[in-house]
Order: structure tokens, then C-alpha cells, then sequence
């Protein structure tokens, strides 16, 4: 293994990083796109998510688009299916794409249930609750036209995002109005089925989408199904003006098989937890959201630019475990920004501010759960709001002309939790958290497509409301859990060359970052009987590394890498740590972590694909893709009592796109883990009752077929 990584660190440093794979022409571009066109495309690829529109060799950090052609034959059942090539992204699927766990420079790898310390947007609106704690049920990756995700520190443009940002963006960039009918099915009882409308005249684009996806998983207890409406509306009023609505509604169930002791993943990693079976662990979901986004370009150069959005959300859950919990909240949210472009003497200077404001009251109400039936009586009823308002401002100012750039950022934010029990005993409880998180970034470009960068900035990440949880029965809040900190320096070089008239090595793609960040009151997850809490460690250093590339070797014919070397340990850490003996009984003891690895993080991850399309005459499009995936052992826990083995995945996949006048038909299918590989998939990190291990997905096969019409 080591040896397989020595040479792929050499084969990568030869192809150098990126985002490149968010930059692949599509199969139809391939037949049709000038030398030209293709060069011009490479050098205005952008990026929406850093707040200003901005191209992506200009972005004074790493940055990736992805684009559904590149993703189009695949699978598409979760984030990890599009996003396992992305350079420093780990994800870890849990239950189909319901619990992946999202994991940027160790940011979000603490999480054992949904997203953290990554914001998640749709259509630039926060998937992400106010406390951070995201699930993405609501994303349909037959609608998502692009994803765009900024790794690193970007706590100086949004809230809670000390790892990154994800972006999913509707496809509402249509040029032809047209109707898709999907189909998907594959192994474990996976069937996915949906139409997608488009429709656009002069002045209005409409986007509707329905899926239906119903999955009976790769182990005991792990069902699931899923309903998603998705709609987009726009219309430009005048010219330079843009009016936005954008509305989704899922409603679905999914059971949960938990987590297992490493005898029992041993004998049979596809079992369920004994528990989560007799407690019918599941998730049931219902909500919507409504948003009205306005755009508006104006002044004699048209050099300002504002941007207003404001939505609702409306919440219905349903939650198994130890109790069972029904939760309803409502959000109401508010974002605007201003941009205005400028000359100071002979240089540009772009600046911006802007806010967000964001509001969700909720009520909770507890229940005894019988074998996964409701209790008759209730035994505790909390109400709570959680907010947080926030502002920032960026200033981008041109040191040399078209070569250097100097771009400030900094937000305040200011977060606060409010809870009330109703029941006896009644007691109400508070927190507030607040901070200035500012960023310095530079950006020199050496050639037009070739820049070096860097950057350094703070990040303040507040707890998630179930992080703040007390391990305490007599009080609501944890009172000793304090917000995580960090110091963020990162460094890079971004490129994209093209030789027009070379049959070979036509076109190369490539980002390399390094990073160090020094973490402060890290917030680390730990179990009392079942339940999970959450406390400080003191203080985290963690150094790493990201390429990737894209190279195409002969027309059409590319090879793709990625390669994230993380090495994070703890510095000091002296923690409470609460346990069960042999006996069963309930322990407490003092432990000493400074040196340890820091868990859930692999060392090394390790991506490469080769892939190729070619067209067969003016009607059909054929592609066909290989990857492997290399993952280094896992930590499952702050002590590192145990190693989860590394593991090596083979996917493939191949696909058929036929065009015939107005009409299309879509065809694929593949095979993921070829080689039927058992592996730790997911850590449940810090299991005090040592059930840290869950298996990811045996071989797996999938076939799709859309078939669609043009107007």
C-alpha cells in the first residue's frame, strides 16, 4: 500500500490539482465544440458560492465546479457517487444520502449524524439549519445542474463554514425547452423514477422536477424511500433585472441500522444493531421550503450589482432511538448583498457587503418508544429558537494590472440559543455566541491560465443545538462548551494549459494546495449509555496537502487524479471520558490524548479515473469510465484504541447518449466495488460502548434509462 501511494504522489505531482474535473466538456461538446470555444470556456469557468461572481483562476483559493455532464451516467444515490474525485473532500456514506458525512481538512469528519462545519447551500439559499447541522434530503441530483464547493476556511463570508461551502445549484441554465422522463434500478431493491420539465420563453425559464426513490439497502433495517418536488421560476422583468422563485418539498422515511462492535462487524458487517432494531431506529420527513431571490444590475457602466433573497421553511420530523421525538420548526430567512465595481486611479477595486439573517422556532415533544410506536404519554415538551444574524463585507483590490490581487474579508456573527421546558420540571435556558472572523487572500497570476495563491483567516464555529445538549439531567445546556476556533493559513498554484495544435497532452489541469490550521477548543463527540455529547479538546494542529488533476491524453481520452494528505494530531488534550466497564457499570476517568491522531480523518485518499467518449456518427455518443478509490486506516476514537483497515475501490461505469431530431435517449449502467470489498465505510466516532464500525457498500450494480424530448 505504501508503496501504491509513493507512486501515486509521483504520478499526481506530475499532473499537478484541481478542480479540473468540474471543467470536462460534455459528450455533445466533444462533437461539436470549436478548439476555440474550448479555450475560452477554461478561462471563464465561475464560481457563485465565494459570494462575487468570479472566474475560477481569479479565486484567491482552492475552489471545484462540477457540471452534470460530468456526473450524468453515474448512480447518483448520494453526494459521494459525484464527489468521492474532489481533492480534499472525504465523504463517508451512512444510510444512502441521508448521513454522508461530509469532511473538508478534518471540518465535519466529528459529526456522526448529518453535516457540520461545512455550510450547505441550495441555489444559494442555507440548506444548513442556524446552528450549522445540515441533512440533504431535499437534494435532487437529477435537478442540480452544478455543484460548486470552496474548501477551507470561509467563516469571513458565511456562518459556521470552517471547513468549506457546498453549493448545489438547479439546472435553470437551459438554452431549449424540454421534457425528461428518468428511470434508475440497481442492487438492493434501488429504484429511482421522475420527470423533468423545462421550459423557457423570451422573458421566463421554469424548471419542475419530481423524484421518486425507494431503496432497501445493503444491510438489515435500512430501507428507505423518498418523495422530491423541486420548482424554479425566473423571469427577467427588464434587462438587467432577474425576479427568482424557488420552492422544494420532500417527504420520506428512512430506517436506521446503527452502529456495530467490531466482533459483531466481524462475523456479519450486514446486521443491524440488536438495539436499533428492537427501538425501530428510523427517520421520518416532511418539509418545504418557498424563496423569492431579486437581481438587479445598475449605474451608466452597470457596475453595481445587488442581490436580494428572503424564504420559509416549514419542518415536520419524526425521530426513533432511546425516546421517540417529534420535532415541528419554522424558518424564516433573509439575505442581501451590493456589489460595486470601481476605479481607485489606474487600478480596479471590487467591493461588497452584505447580510443574513436567519430565525427557526421549533417545538419538541417526547415520547416513550414501544418497539418503534409512540408512547400515550408525553413526558417532556420544549420549545426553543435558534438565530443567528450576521454581516460581511470583501474588498478586492488590483495591486498590478490583470496580475495581482489583494481581496479582504471579515463577518461578525452573532448566534443565539434560546430553550424552554413546558413539563415539569420547567426550566428555561440560554446561549449566545459571537465573533469577527476576518481573512486576508492573495492572488498572483504568472500567465493568464496560471496563478499562485494564499491566504490566512480565523474561523469561529458556535455549537450545533444537539451539541449543546447537557450530559447533566439538571440542567439544558452544556454551560462548559465553548465555541471551536481556528488559525487558517493556506498556500497554492492553479493552472490550466492548452495546446491547440498537439494530438497529444492537449489539454492539463491542475491545482496543488497546502495547509496548516492550529484549532482551539475543538468540539469533539463522546457517548454516556447511548447518548452523544459533546466537549472541548484544547487544542488541534492539523497539516495537509491536496492535488489533483486532469490530463487529456488523446482526444476525449482523459485521466483524472486526486490525492489529500491530512496529518492532524492533538496537541493537548486532557478530557473527561465516560465509559462501561465489563460489568456494566458506569465509569468515569481522566484521560491525557496530546499526540494522538485525530479520528474519522484518513491519512491518505487517494483517487484516480480514466475515462473516454467518442462519438459514432452525428447520432450517437458512447462513454465509458474506470476509477479506484485508495483509503488509509481510520481512527475511530480520541484515545486510538483501534484502526479500521484501508481499503481499495474499483467502480466503473458506461453509458450510451442517441439523439434523433427532437427526441434523446439516455443509457448506462455500471458496477461499484467491483471486487466485492468488506470495509469500514463509517466510524461512529468516540462510541462509549465501542460500536464504532459500519460497512460500506458491497458490489453493487445499476442501470439507467431517460428518455427525453426537445421543443
Amino acid at each position: 500500500m505504501k508503496a501504491l501511494y509513493q507512486s501515486a504522489i509521483l504520478i499526481i505531482l506530475l499532473l499537478g490539482s484541481i478542480s479540473g474535473r468540474s471543467q470536462q466538456i460534455t459528450l455533445a461538446d466533444s462533437v461539436t465544440a470549436v478548439e476555440d470555444t474550448l479555450f475560452r470556456e477554461l478561462d471563464e469557468v465561475v464560481i457563485t458560492a465565494t459570494r462575487v461572481p468570479e472566474r475560477i483562476i481569479d479565486i484567491p483559493y482552492s475552489v471545484v465546479r462540477l457540471n452534470y455532464s460530468n456526473y450524468q451516467f453515474d448512480r447518483k444515490i448520494g453526494a459521494n457517487d459525484m464527489l468521492s474525485a474532489v481533492p480534499g473532500l472525504f465523504l463517508q456514506s451512512r444510510y444512502g444520502n441521508h448521513d454522508v458525512r461530509f469532511s473538508i481538512r478534518g471540518f465535519g469528519s466529528r459529526s456522526n449524524s448529518g453535516i457540520r462545519g461545512i455550510r450547505i447551500l441550495l441555489d444559494d439559499i442555507p440548506e444548513s439549519e442556524p446552528d450549522g447541522q445540515t441533512r440533504i434530503e431535499a437534494i435532487d441530483f437529477n435537478s442540480i445542474g452544478r455543484i460548486e464547493i470552496v474548501k477551507g476556511n470561509a467563516s469571513s463570508l458565511y456562518t459556521n463554514a470552517p471547513g468549506g461551502v457546498a453549493n448545489f445549484i438547479n439546472d435553470i441554465e437551459f438554452d431549449n425547452s424540454s421534457l425528461v422522463q428518468f428511470n434508475q434500478a440497481g442492487s438492493f431493491g434501488l429504484f429511482r423514477n421522475g420527470v423533468k420539465a423545462a421550459f423557457r420563453t423570451n422573458k421566463y425559464r421554469l424548471l419542475n422536477t419530481y423524484s421518486y426513490q425507494n431503496y432497501d439497502g445493503f444491510r438489515e433495517h435500512n430501507n428507505e424511500f423518498w418523495h422530491i418536488l423541486n420548482t424554479v421560476v425566473e423571469t427577467t422583468p427588464s434587462e438587467h433585472t432577474r425576479l427568482t422563485i424557488l420552492f422544494y418539498f420532500v417527504d420520506g422515511m428512512i430506517k436506521l441500522p446503527g452502529s456495530l462492535t467490531k466482533a459483531e462487524f466481524e462475523l456479519d458487517p450486514w446486521q443491524a444493531n440488536p438495539k436499533s432494531v428492537s427501538r425501530d431506529e428510523k427517520r421520518i420527513t416532511t418539509k418545504g421550503r418557498i424563496g423569492i431571490r431579486y437581481n438587479a444590475t445598475f449605474g451608466k457602466k452597470l457596475n453595481n450589482d445587488i442581490e436580494i433573497t428572503t424564504y420559509g421553511a416549514i419542518k415536520y420530523f419524526e425521530r426513533t432511538s432511546r425516546e421517540y421525538r417529534i420535532i415541528n420548526r419554522y424558518g424564516l430567512g433573509f439575505s442581501g448583498k451590493y456589489i460595486h465595481r470601481h476605479k481607485i486611479g489606474s487600478r480596479t477595486n471590487e467591493i461588497m457587503v452584505g447580510g443574513d439573517l436567519f430565525a427557526q422556532p421549533a417545538r419538541s415533544e417526547y415520547y416513550d418508544n414501544i418497539n418503534g410506536q409512540r408512547g400515550d404519554q408525553i413526558n417532556q415538551l420544549t420549545s426553543e429558537n435558534i438565530g443567528n444574524k450576521g454581516f460581511f463585507l470583501s474588498d478586492n483590490f488590483e495591486i498590478l494590472p490583470d496580475k495581482m490581487f489583494v481581496l479582504l474579508t471579515g463577518r461578525y456573527d452573532n448566534i443565539g440559543y434560546h430553550l424552554e421546558e413546558e413539563t415539569l420540571p420547567s426550566r428555561k435556558d440560554q446561549r449566545r455566541f459571537q465573533a469577527f472572523t476576518p481573512k486576508i487572500a492573495l492572488n498572483y497570476k504568472i500567465l493568464s491560465l496560471l496563478a499562485v495563491y494564499g491566504s490566512f483567516g480565523y474561523s469561529f464555529d458556535a455549537p450545533a443545538g444537539n451539541e449543546l445538549d447537557s450530559p447533566d439531567p439538571l440542567y439544558l445546556f452544556n454551560s462548559n462548551l465553548k465555541p471551536q476556533e481556528s488559525q487558517n493559513f493556506e498556500a497554492g498554484i492553479k493552472g490550466k494549459l492548452y495546446q491547440r495544435t498537439s494530438k497529444w497532452f492537449k489539454r492539463v489541469l491542475f491545482e496543488a494546495t497546502g495547509f496548516y490550521i492550529v484549532v482551539n477548543n475543538e468540539i469533539v463527540p463522546f457517548e454516556v449509555l447511548g447518548d452523544v455529547f459533546f466537549r472541548n479538546a484544547a487544542k488541534t494542529h492539523r497539516l495537509g496537502t491536496e492535488l489533483g488533476g486532469l490530463v487529456e491524453i488523446w482526444e476525449n481520452l482523459n485521466v483524472e487524479a486526486s490525492y489529500t494528505w491530512s496529518h492532524f494530531r492533538y496537541q493537548t488534550y486532557e478530557a473527561l471520558i465516560i465509559e462501561i466497564d465489563t460489568a456494566g457499570n458506569f465509569i468515569q476517568t481522566e484521560k491525557d490524548f496530546a499526540g494522538h491522531i485525530v479520528p474519522s480523518v484518513p491519512a491518505h485518499n487517494l483517487y484516480l479515473a480514466l475515462s473516454y467518449s467518442h462519438p459514432f456518427g452525428k447520432h450517437f455518443n458512447v462513454f465509458a469510465k474506470m476509477s479506484y478509490q485508495g483509503i488509509s486506516g481510520l481512527w475511530v476514537d480520541d484515545a486510538n484504541t483501534d484502526e479500521t483497515a484501508p481499503y481499495n475501490l474499483l467502480n466503473s461505469v458506461v453509458g450510451v447518449d442517441m439523439r434523433f431530431g427532437r427526441f434523446s435517449l439516455m443509457l448506462s449502467g455500471g458496477v461499484n466495488n467491483i471486487f466485492d470489498v468488506t470495509y469500514v465505510g463509517f466510524t461512529n466516532t468516540n462510541s462509549a460502548d465501542k460500536r464504532f464500525y459500519e460497512a460500506g457498500a458491497p458490489r453493487d450494480y445499476f442501470a439507467s434509462i431517460n428518455f427525453g424530448y426537445r421543443f
